[in-house]
């Protein structure tokens, strides 16, 4: 495990599972929540219910754990049956190539059971307010489809300010179809696109600000103790329903920001 300070800010990296931010924590506040997740078996607390984790070689779901590239047929393992979610890295142990006091940066090889072969690259730097996560893809020397993003499980705080132009319609599994309609209130768990303001979660001591030059947002908040705000490159079911095509060599790359001020309050 990796531990990271700045000021009054700490955080700890989890190599061992899916180079993940377990908690995130300001002073007394802590912004992630941990695996005790309540009514959840065992092996998804260990793997999905807790921290921040990357998403890669693809986001959310892939129903049924099949895609077609290059006229090939692919499976994946299915570990949310029946489909296949998050990804090959989110559980999986990294390699440290970096650290300090404040940075590190993880590798991780795309293989087995991804048939495309590259790799993850993820920097996590803390600041006295922020957080920065930076992800990568990188392709080998064939052709592969990608995706990448984040999966936080934030403290449910007070209230949050959300406001996305469109969603994604998904069908009686869950999965988005591919036709955005106007985002209807909450709750949510869905694919959003188009942000029309800052994504801000409101706790009592505490505003958390959540951007990233990512352009599809997931937002999780039915939950009683966590709201999952997770900005990616693409809607979940991506290989099938928005596939991007990562040649030879090319990276894909995007960022996230949490950061932190003290709440605005009226004038008395």
């Amino acid at each position: 495990m990796i531990e990271l300070h700045a000021g009054q800010a700490y955080c700890t990296i989890h190599e061992d599972v899916g180079a993940r931010l377990g908690i995130l924590r300001v002073g007394d506040l802590d912004l992630l929540a941990s695996r005790a997740v309540p009514d959840a078996d065992d092996e998804r607390n260990d793997r999905m219910l807790w921290g921040s984790y990357p998403m890669v070689p693809w986001v959310g779901r892939v129903r049924d754990g099949r895609f077609r590239f290059d006229g090939v047929d692919h499976q994946m393992p299915i570990n949310l049956p029946p489909h296949a979610i998050h990804g090959t890295a989110f559980s999986a142990p990294w390699t440290i190539e970096t650290r300090s006091d404040h940075r590190a940066t993880l590798k991780f090889d795309l293989g087995h059971p991804w048939p495309f072969g590259g790799t993850a690259s993820q920097t996590i730097e803390l600041g006295e307010d922020h957080i920065d996560c930076t992800l990568a893809v990188t392709a080998d020397d064939r052709a592969m489809p990608a995706q990448l993003g984040w999966h936080p499980w934030f403290v449910k705080p007070l209230s949050a300010s959300i406001r996305m132009r469109r969603m994604y319609v998904r069908d009686d599994v869950g999965i988005p179809t591919g036709e955005l309609v106007p985002t209807p209130p909450g709750p949510w768990d869905d694919c959003f696109v188009e942000p029309l303001g800052p994504v801000e979660l409101h706790f009592d001591a505490l505003t958390v600000t959540v951007s990233s030059d990512c352009d599809h947002w997931v937002v999780y908040d039915q939950p009683a103790h966590a709201t999952c705000v997770e900005p990616q490159t693409g809607p979940p079911d991506g290989p099938n329903l928005a596939p991007v095509r990562l040649e030879p060599g090319e990276t894909l790359s995007r960022s996230m920001r949490i950061a932190w001020r003290e709440p605005d309050r009226e004038s008395s």
